[in-house]
């Protein structure tokens, strides 16, 4: 098992991102926030109302173009996150080099979507049939069962599958590899990799909250409730990139860190 120093990541990327600054932001608020943005703008005042009440109701009648822009906004922004790492782990390389290269391994980020989603599907089905038998004696107690295990389950592997993006756009292997090296080499790091992902989501949330808050109420003063929702909207995105873009060059060093054969790409 290697050694991955938190510490170290951080000084690192925040030199980095201080001296790269001109590419990263831009690819950043462009294939991340701007996505962000135009999805919170077309979700429907239905489905919002049902996500403030944490799914009480049923789930109300949504047009399908809205789940076709969802999905269309993600994979812009798993695109997005492709770009940013190509630069982050490739000192040198050009914004449109680091386009191509994230179109190029999209696919492969794809595909291990698409396995790791038929994995959780075939669990949740398991864990559901084992809570609906549990249920039969204790209702309250299979429910519970089964929230705490599916949501135990997608934490732990999404933890353990922190670094699958820098695997994916920095190797040339496929689906099954890309997913048997991203979770071999956070082997023996899952609570430092769990605090450091708890702790910049935290801070990545207060920052959000109070920059829309305060430029929500500006807007509010300027155009309305309309105006506050949108530049609101924005500030918060924006405040939630310049997090994601540290977090995004903290993880290519700690991936590096944990590929320390990998001598040739190490940042300078």
């Amino acid at each position: 098992m290697t050694a991955m120093s938190i510490g170290k990541a951080w000084e690192e990327a925040v030199a980095f991102v201080r001296r790269e600054s001109t590419l990263l932001f831009p690819v950043a608020l462009l294939f991340v926030a701007l996505p962000g943005v135009i999805l919170q703008e077309m979700t429907p005042p239905q489905l919002a109302q049902w996500t403030m009440t944490e799914g009480q109701a049923n789930l109300p009648a949504v047009p399908g173009s809205f789940w076709a822009a969802m999905l269309i906004g993600v994979v812009v922004i798993w695109f997005g996150s492709l770009t940013l790492f190509a630069l982050a782990l490739r000192p040198g390389i050009s914004v449109g080099e680091a386009l191509r290269l994230g179109l190029a391994r999209l696919p492969v980020l794809l595909g291990t979507a698409l396995l790791v989603g038929a994995i959780f599907v075939a669990i949740i089905i398991a864990v559901s049939v084992v809570a609906a038998v549990i249920a039969v004696g204790s209702k309250p107690l299979g429910t519970g069962l089964a929230l705490l295990g599916i949501g135990g389950l997608i934490l732990f592997a999404s933890v353990r599958l922190v670094l699958l993006n820098p695997v994916v756009i920095d190797g040339h292997e496929g689906v099954v590899a890309s997913l048997r090296t991203s979770w071999a080499l956070t082997r023996g790091h899952f609570w430092r990799l769990f605090g450091f992902l708890f702790v910049l989501t935290l801070l990545s949330a207060i920052a959000a909250t109070a920059a829309q808050s305060v430029f929500g109420l500006i807007g509010g003063l300027v155009g309305g409730t309309g105006a506050a929702r949108l530049i609101g909207g924005i500030a918060a995105a924006a405040v939630s990139t310049v997090v994601q873009v540290y977090m995004l060059v903290m993880l290519a060093r700690l991936y590096r860190q944990a590929r320390p054969e990998d001598v040739a790409r190490v940042f300078e």
